[in-house]
């Protein structure tokens, strides 16, 4: 297998390039062997798409992954060993795919890997943010602080989840119906109706026109409308895990109005605590930057990100960096790394901003979850009336005519 790989050597040069390997992990050693720090390391292996169908019958819950992730948290707070914490998450898990996963990666160390490269043989689990944050501990030697930052960071997420959730249950069965009803008007009421409005010569309105044409668009060519959906849903999937339609993805999360300026704050959130999290365990700003950038989770930020640990580099303030991209970074946080670096508290100070947006971005979600149902229940009652103007009016013409 070939992977694509950027790593930095131990003067700080960037290096990018491929690497063979039977897999992730012996691509991973060979490039540690030459004394290289791995930023980021992808098959360019394609995956097919019935391979990624099977995959989710494999899946492990986000709630899963929370227990676990607090669990471990705790063991390592209590100061007990990797092996052992490992070991005793085995015996508890009860999702066997997580379980299997556990038993290797518990394999792996004590045959002599470290753990983020037991963890990323099973990066269907772990996602690279997870992984990059475990990478960056092993680093800085943070290993209890950052399973605790993991487990605080998924069990919001999950919250997110479960919120969400709740509130789209109603209004999904609510929709769902609707759509039931709509589909057996357009297939079936409709077409029975239209012969009787022709021979009656009545004007259709708009709205029932249009549904007429569906209808018989819809029953005559729904296989063939159900193949293109498949096909271009495969095709659009497919191109969003392309290293150009995750920068195209990345682009239009972030431009959306609201669910942008949600993300954007995200992925600061994220930069701030991780990079806060490698410089308290004293890794160079250029350094600590490179690694937090693989664990924002947007492809855009990551090389913004990028630029900024060059630049800071070649010399640049990161404040001054920081304020040269006002599109991914407000100006708060350029300010706040400013105060870091004149009172030598910059760890502390990109802290308080992560809690700062954390909090945003709390407030943000929580309106959201709260406008999903109103706004939902007003655009079924639209639909729903829609519905209604397109049956009754043309009823009323033909009680008309007679």
């Amino acid at each position: 297998m070939k992977f694509k790989y950027s790593a930095r050597t131990q003067s700080g040069e960037l290096q990018t390039g491929f690497v063979e390997g039977v897999n992730r992990e012996t691509a991973f050693n060979t490039l540690t062997g030459h004394d290289l720090y791995i930023l980021s390391l992808e098959s360019t292996e394609i995956v097919h798409w019935y391979d990624r169908l099977l995959s989710i019958f494999k899946r492990v819950k986000q709630g899963d992954l929370m227990v676990f992730t607090r669990q471990f948290a705790i063991l390592l707070d209590a100061k007990i060993s990797l092996g052992d914490a490992l070991r005793s998450l085995y015996r508890q898990t009860h999702n066997a795919t997580l379980k299997e996963a556990i038993f290797e990666i518990s394999s792996d160390i004590d045959s002599g890997l470290s753990l983020s490269q037991s963890l990323e043989r099973h990066n269907q689990i772990f996602s690279s943010f997870y992984i990059s944050m475990m990478r960056s501990a092993e680093v800085t030697g943070r290993m209890e602080e950052v399973a605790s930052f993991l487990a605080d960071f998924l069990e919001k997420e999950n919250t997110l989840l479960s919120k969400v959730r709740s509130a789209m249950i109603y209004p999904a069965v609510v929709i769902g119906l609707f759509m039931v009803v709509v589909g057996i008007m357009i297939g079936f009421v409709f077409p029975q109706l239209q012969p009787v409005f022709a021979e009656a010569n009545v004007k259709l309105p708009p709205v029932t026109a249009i549904l007429l044409a569906t209808g018989t668009f819809v029953s005559e060519w729904w296989f063939v409308l159900l193949i293109v959906a498949i096909i271009m849903a495969v095709m659009i999937l497919d191109y969003i895990r392309t290293p150009e339609g995750k920068i195209v993805f990345d682009e239009l999360v972030v431009k959306v109005p609201v669910i942008g300026d949600l993300f954007k704050k995200m992925y600061v959130t994220r930069f701030a605590e991780s990079t806060s999290v490698l410089i308290k365990g004293g890794i160079p700003v250029a350094q600590a930057l490179e690694i937090s950038g693989h664990t924002v989770g947007s492809v855009s930020y990551r090389d913004a990100i990028h630029e900024v640990a060059e630049s800071v580099r070649q010399g640049q303030l990161l404040s001054q960096a920081l304020e040269e991209r006002p599109y991914f970074f407000p100006p708060l946080v350029s300010q706040m790394v400013a105060v870091g670096e004149t009172t030598g508290k910059l760890d502390e100070l990109l802290t308080r901003v992560s809690m700062f947006y954390n909090r945003e971005v709390d407030g943000i979600i929580s309106n959201l979850v709260e406008l999903i149902q109103p706004l939902l229940m007003v655009g079924i009652g639209v639909m729903v009336g829609l519905l209604f103007a397109a049956v009754l009016l043309p009823i009323y013409n033909l009680v008309q005519v007679f």
